[in-house]
C-alpha cells in the first residue's frame, strides 16, 4: 500500500495543468485554461483546466477531477497505478506502508498469479519465435494468416509445445510454485500427476485493462474431433471471464478516438482487424456477451458497432445479447459482411482502404436491422409480422433515453406501416410488465401508490395551505442538499458576522457572532437533528462535524484530493465555475458586480433555512400521511398536536426567510 506521505507529495508536486498538457493542448482564457476535450469529441473547446484549484471540468461531458483522476480515466489506471505515473513524472520515491497480515496474503496470491502469467507469456512467445516445433506448426500458421512479426510481437502471441508437461516442467525447474500454476489454469493437476492444459495449440495471452496478462486463449492445430478448437484459461482471482474483452487493452486508446468499439467474436478477428488498420476492436472471445463486458466498453464511449458473419442463425442468437447492451444505454450498429465471409477472412481479402469504406457504408442501427432480418421471415403472414413487431418493441422498450426510443418508434412505424399511437401504447404495456417483473425479483410486490386528493381525508384534519410540496410524501430535498454543500466547499473556511438574537427577543444584534461558515451550518443543523439523505452529502457533512468538534478547519484542497473518488468528483462539480471576472475588466468598465461573497452572511443563512423548509415540509407531509391512516383516536391526537407544531415551524421559517404564509 503507498504511504499516505507518499500521495500527499504526490498531490502537492502534481500540477494540473503539466499533466494535462501530456495529453491535450490548452490555451489561456482568464484565470483558466482551455482545450478540446480528450473524452469526447467536440469542436469547441469545453475542457477547461483550473491552474488555481488544481481541477479540471469538461463543460460538454462533465468530467472532471484532480491531477490523479485525470491519469486514471485518460489512460485507464487504477487509483495505485495513477500515483505510480505520477510520482515517477516528479522524480518521487514511492514509500510503501506496512500491509496487515491479511492484506499482505491477499495481495502476495493476486502478485503471485500475475507473476506466473507473465512467466508463461514470455515461455510460449519464445517456444513460437526459437523452437524448432514451435518455428514449424505456430509461426507457420500464424506467417499463413498473414500476421507481420511487428503484430505476433505486439500481441505476444505464442505456441504451447504439444508434450505432456514442458511448460510446467520447465517452470518447476525455475521455482514457480506448482500451487499457483494450478490456480491459473496453466498446469492441471489429477491426484499425484500434473501435466499441461495448452498442449499444441498457438497461444493468445488475454490482458486486462492496464496490460498485465490474465490469461490465455489456446487453440489447436490437429485436426483433433476429440480436442475442443478454442480452450481458454479456467476462472481464477486474476481473470473473470465476464469481465474481460480480448484486444481491449490494445484497443482502448482508439476506441476513445474514435468514439466507436468494433466488438467481434474470435481472438484472430481482434488480430487480423487491427493490423488491417482497425485498431478499434475488441473480442468477447467467443461467449455470450454480458453486462460487465458492455460496462466495460461504456467506459470509453457510448457507441458499439457489432461484425458478423452472414449466418442468420448465430444472428438472431445474439439479438438478446444485443438487447443488453440497449439496456445499458450505449448505441449499437450492425455490419454484416458477404455470405461465407466473417471479419478475419474479409480483412484478409480487401485492402485497408476498402475494409474501412466497407465498415462505414454498411453500418445500420440495431433496430433496423433486427426488423430487416425478421420481415425476411414474417414475409406477408400477418401473425408473424404481429409477433415480429411485438419483437422489435421489446428490444425498444429497454432503451433508457426516452428520446432514443421515440425515434425507433417513429422509424419502426414508417417501416411497418403501423401506426405510431399503436405502437406507443404496446411498448407502455411492455415497459409496465418489465417493471413489475423486476420488482418482484427484488422481493417488492407493492402496488402502485395512488395519490389521494387532499380534500378526501378524515374530518378533523387541520386546515392548511394547498402548497403542492404538502401533497405528497415525495419531496424532493437534494437541490437544498446540494447548495448546503456548495456553500460549506466553498467557503467552509470563511469567517463570517452572524447576527446573535438573545434569548427571548426577537431583535438581533450586531457583533459577537465571528464564526466560519462551517461552524454556522454544522451548528445549525445538528441543533435540529437534521442529517443529509444523499450518501455522499453525509459523508462530507460529517467530516466537518468531526472538524467543528475538534476545533479544526477543513480547507476546499482537502476535499479536492480526497481519497474518496465520489466526494472528489463531487467537489469538483461544486466549486468549479467557468466564468469569472478579471479585476482590470471591472475597473475598465468602471462595474462593480455584488459577487456571492460580498453577500455570504445572507446568502448562507437563505440556503440553511431553505433546507430546513424542505425538511419540514417533509414531515408535514409524512404526518399527514399518518394522520389520515390512523384509526386510534389518542395517536390521532398526538399527531396533530405534532402536526401543528410544525406548521408553527414552518411559519418560522418563512419569517425567516422573509416569505408569506397565506
Amino acid at each position: 500500500m503507498i504511504s499516505k506521505s507518499t500521495i500527499d507529495k504526490v498531490f502537492d508536486s502534481a500540477r494540473i495543468e503539466e499533466v494535462v498538457e501530456d495529453f491535450v493542448a490548452l490555451k489561456q482564457r482568464g484565470v483558466n485554461k482551455i482545450g478540446l476535450c480528450p473524452f469526447h469529441n467536440e469542436k469547441t473547446p469545453s475542457f477547461t483546466v483550473s491552474t488555481a484549484k488544481g481541477i479540471y471540468k469538461c463543460f460538454g461531458c462533465g468530467v472532471g477531477g484532480n491531477a490523479v483522476k485525470f491519469v486514471m480515466e485518460h489512460e485507464k489506471y487504477s487509483y495505485p497505478e495513477a500515483l505510480r505515473y505520477l510520482a515517477q513524472k516528479y522524480n518521487i520515491e514511492i514509500e510503501e506502508d506496512q500491509y496487515s497480515e491479511e492484506d499482505s496474503k491477499i495481495r502476495s496470491e493476486r502478485e503471485s498469479q500475475y507473476v506466473v502469467l507473465t512467466h508463461a507469456q514470455k515461455y510460449f512467445s519464445d517456444i513460437l519465435m526459437n523452437n524448432e516445433e514451435g518455428k514449424a506448426i505456430g509461426l507457420s500458421y500464424f506467417k499463413e494468416r498473414g500476421y507481420t512479426e511487428e503484430t505476433i510481437e505486439q500481441f505476444q502471441l505464442g505456441y504451447g509445445l504439444d508434450t505432456w508437461d514442458a511448460f510446467t516442467k520447465d517452470a518447476l525447474e525455475k521455482g514457480y510454485q506448482l500451487e499457483y500454476l494450478e490456480k491459473t489454469g496453466l498446469t492441471i493437476v489429477k491426484e499425484d500427476k500434473h501435466y499441461d492444459r495448452f498442449r499444441g495449440r498457438v497461444m493468445f495471452p488475454i490482458h486486462n485493462f492496464s496490460g498485465k496478462v490474465i490469461g490465455f486463449g489456446g487453440r489447436v492445430l490437429k485436426k483433433d474431433v476429440k480436442a475442443a478448437k478454442y480452450v481458454n484459461s479456467p476462472e481464477s482471482e486474476v481473470y473473470e471471464k465476464r469481465r474481460v474483452l480480448y484486444g481491449i487493452y490494445y484497443a482502448k486508446k482508439d476506441i476513445i478516438a474514435q468514439d466507436n468499439c468494433y466488438l467481434v467474436e474470435g481472438y484472430t478477428d481482434v488480430v487480423t482487424l487491427y493490423q488491417s488498420g482497425i485498431k478499434n476492436v475488441v473480442s468477447s472471445s467467443g461467449t455470450s456477451l454480458t453486462v460487465d463486458q458492455i460496462r466495460l466498453v461504456k467506459r470509453i464511449t457510448n457507441n458499439i458497432t457489432i461484425l458478423y458473419d452472414g449466418d442468420p442463425a448465430g444472428i438472431k442468437a445474439s439479438f438478446r445479447g444485443i438487447d443488453l447492451i440497449l439496456q445499458e444505454g450505449l448505441n449499437v450498429r450492425i455490419v454484416l459482411f458477404p455470405e461465407g465471409e466473417d471479419p478475419d477472412s474479409y480483412a484478409m481479402k480487401v485492402s485497408t482502404k476498402e475494409l474501412h469504406d466497407f465498415l462505414e457504408e454498411n453500418a445500420k442501427d440495431f433496430i433496423a436491422f433486427k426488423t430487416s432480418i425478421l420481415l425476411e421471415e414474417a414475409s406477408s403472414d400477418p401473425v408473424r409480422k404481429s409477433a415480429l413487431i411485438r419483437d422489435i418493441l421489446e428490444s425498444v422498450a429497454v432503451i433508457p433515453d426516452a428520446i432514443s426510443r421515440s425515434t425507433f418508434l417513429h422509424e419502426c412505424g414508417r417501416t411497418m406501416d403501423i401506426s405510431e399511437q399503436i405502437l406507443v401504447a404496446e411498448l407502455n404495456k411492455i415497459r409496465r410488465k418489465n417493471t413489475n417483473q423486476m420488482r418482484r425479483q427484488a422481493g417488492d410486490y407493492r402496488q402502485e401508490p395512488v395519490e389521494i386528493p387532499i380534500n378526501e381525508y378524515k374530518s378533523g384534519f387541520p386546515a392548511e395551505s394547498e402548497n403542492v410540496y404538502d401533497k405528497g410524501v415525495s419531496i424532493s430535498i437534494e437541490p437544498q442538499e446540494r447548495d448546503v454543500m456548495r456553500f460549506l466547499l466553498n467557503f467552509g473556511d470563511v469567517r463570517i458576522d452572524m447576527e446573535v438574537k438573545e434569548a427571548g427577543s426577537e431583535k438581533a444584534s450586531k457583533g459577537g457572532g465571528d464564526i466560519t461558515v462551517e461552524q454556522f451550518i454544522v451548528n445549525e443543523l445538528t441543533n435540529d437533528g437534521l442529517e443529509f439523505e444523499i450518501e455522499v452529502y453525509s459523508k462530507i457533512f460529517k467530516e466537518y462535524e468531526e472538524a467543528v468538534k475538534s476545533k479544526n478547519t477543513l480547507d476546499q484542497q482537502y476535499f479536492l484530493k480526497h481519497r474518496d473518488p465520489e466526494i472528489a468528483e463531487l467537489c469538483v462539480d461544486l466549486v468549479f465555475s467557468p466564468y469569472s471576472l478579471s479585476k482590470n475588466w471591472e475597473e475598465r468598465h468602471q462595474i462593480h458586480v455584488s459577487t456571492e461573497e460580498m453577500t455570504l452572511r445572507k446568502a448562507v443563512e437563505r440556503t440553511v433555512y431553505s433546507l430546513k423548509m424542505s425538511k419540514v415540509k417533509r414531515m408535514i407531509a409524512e404526518n399527514r400521511e399518518k394522520i389520515k391512516a390512523s384509526e386510534d383516536e389518542n395517536v390521532r391526537t398526538d399527531l396533530l398536536k405534532q402536526y401543528g407544531g410544525l406548521l408553527e415551524a414552518k411559519k418560522f421559517i418563512s419569517k425567516v426567510l422573509g416569505r408569506v404564509v397565506n
